[in-house]
């Protein structure tokens, strides 16, 4: 049965209200002579399946099967379809089809409609087995065959492996086996999408990265990073690339340093299997954090393409440095029990399945330079914790103080820095701070703010990160996703600072503050100091 209704004009009206074009005359959306470089219009990928390994799990339930049933009620997904749950379940599809249908109706971003769902449930298919069993991917692989004819899917199936890192290799030489991930075999595409952490250290990355492409060929494979997805984090390249306005100035003549935070007021949320064995630093530095300074610091690619922004982000991740005095600028640290919007909550320790001598950090922080000729000298301060005052992501970039000449110290006491704030969540949108007379009959200057706010200025919300990321997936583009010599640039920026920690204590801070005293310490050295969200 078809996901997508061809006569529903409204669904197309939506797709493009949604955020992927202008509203057009029909007569010009159904030109197939139009500009193939057109964007404006939805893009809908090409009849095929989605595989998603774990299906039962958090992640599953809570982002992947919602972003596919928001993707159907937009109208983006091809009409022949299917979706294909694997996972050591001993399910039907109608079991399966009753946990989609939960999950996406508790989490999905776009209104139910009963009618899509309708569409979408007769493509939904599940095969239950573990990861070593040769019977189950045996009968895997045979679905997929029967899937072809029944739903037209034409060979092209894409791989999500929603499973923990330590299941990869199994899964991987299963799919070798059985010929899933070999395109000449399918008669279409077949690509994987792998989830992060890409390994724990430079040497496990390289050997995740030669087990992958040894199965799927290098460009059919994408390494997810949600926060890539995400509106406002695309927006910093249309920020910077097609206005004229910040280029002269987004340099070290003008700006004094950059900020990145990520906070988070939750704390480990019963991942301590998980985040004891990873940290901080493994976490969010080695890849979300990264990811944002290389795309805040990276040179205009020549075009808007895959190859070229991704080479001009490895530029940048190549060109890192670490300071020389990391017991100076580098501090980690772990929360002790506090208060926290009221409520007093447990120290990391005390979680549970967190070892009572854990040294595992919650916060990490660390001042980074970049040595090209646009950035030398300017420090970029990366930050990530956990139990902190409130969810915040944001890029700070803080320019230099004019010279104030014309005023006295007394008229600009309480002036600071000209800041750009992009602010990817949760109020997603740009500040621009600068200074402005006070009204009155002396001359004073203080710090104003003029704010863009997404959810103000467009009427269509902004799709989930995973929207996205999974329909640029079955359409091949590969824009948002690291490759793996991005990965292993980055592992070779954490890899000295998680040698240089080991055998250190972290700094303890209290559930509520903003990280431990040598976070503050870090930058009052340089004689600068945090921003506050």
């Amino acid at each position: 049965m078809s996901v997508v209704d061809n006569q529903a004009e409204a669904n197309q009206s939506e797709a493009i209200s949604a955020g992927d074009g202008p509203t057009m005359p029909r007569t010009q959306r159904s030109n197939p002579l139009r500009d193939p470089g057109d964007r404006r219009l939805p893009r809908v990928p090409e009849p095929c399946a989605l595989v998603v390994f774990g299906v039962t799990g958090d992640l599953s339930r809570k982002k992947l099967l919602p972003a596919i049933y928001d993707l159907a009620n937009r109208g983006l997904l091809p009409a022949d379809f299917a979706l294909l749950g694997f996972a050591r379940r001993d399910w039907g599809d109608g079991d399966f089809e009753s946990l989609a249908r939960k999950a996406a109706k508790e989490h999905a971003r776009t209104g139910w409609d009963e009618e899509v769902w309708e569409r979408l449930s007769g493509n939904i298919k599940f095969v239950a087995g573990s990861f070593d069993d040769d019977m189950a991917f045996d009968q895997l692989a045979s679905t997929l065959e029967e899937l072809r004819a029944s739903h037209g899917i034409k060979g092209n199936a894409a791989f999500y492996l929603s499973i923990p890192p330590t299941m990869f290799p199994v899964v991987l030489k299963q799919m070798e086996r059985t010929r899933m991930a070999d395109n000449s075999t399918a008669g279409g595409w077949r690509r994987v999408v792998v989830e992060k952490p890409f390994g724990h250290d430079l040497p496990s990355a390289k050997a995740l990265n030669t087990l992958v492409d040894d199965v799927f060929t290098a460009d059919d494979v994408f390494r997810i990073d949600h926060y890539l997805g995400k509106e406002t984090v695309q927006n910093l390249m249309a920020l910077r690339f097609a206005n004229q306005l910040f280029e002269p100035v987004w340099n070290a003549n003008y700006v004094d340093s950059v900020q990145i935070t990520m906070a988070e007021d939750v704390g480990i949320a019963g991942r301590a299997g998980f985040y004891d064995a990873t940290g901080a630093a493994r976490d969010v530095l080695q890849n979300h954090l990264l990811q944002l300074l290389a795309l805040t610091a990276m040179e205009e690619p020549v075009e808007f393409t895959a190859d070229a922004i991704r080479t001009e982000k490895l530029k940048v991740l190549r060109a890192i440095t670490l300071p020389a005095d990391l017991s100076a600028y580098a501090v980690r640290g772990q929360y002790e029990q506090g208060w926290l919007a009221g409520e007093r909550v447990r120290g990391y320790r005390a979680e549970e399945g967190v070892p009572a001598d854990s040294k595992t950090e919650s916060y990490a922080a660390v001042r980074l330079g970049i040595d090209t000729r646009r950035w030398a000298g300017v420090p970029f301060y990366v930050r990530t914790g956990k139990r902190l005052p409130r969810r915040v992501t944001e890029i700070a970039v803080l320019f230099k103080k004019a010279p104030h000449l014309p005023f006295s110290h007394t008229d600009t006491e309480e002036l600071g820095h000209n800041q750009l704030v992009i602010r990817v969540q949760p109020d997603e949108g740009v500040t621009l701070k600068f200074g402005s007379k006070v009204p009155g009959s002396m001359m004073e200057v203080r710090d104003v703010s003029m704010d863009f706010l997404y959810g103000e200025a467009f009427t269509e919300a902004s799709p989930e990160a995973y929207e996205r990321l999974i329909l640029d997936v079955m359409l091949g583009d590969a824009t948002l996703f690291p490759r793996n010599e991005e990965v292993e640039a980055s592992w070779r920026v954490i890899d000295p600072l998680e040698a240089f920690w080991q055998e250190q204590e972290p700094e303890p801070y209290r559930a509520g503050e903003w990280g431990p005293k040598g976070s503050d310490n870090m930058l009052a050295r340089d004689g600068r100091s945090w921003r506050r969200p």
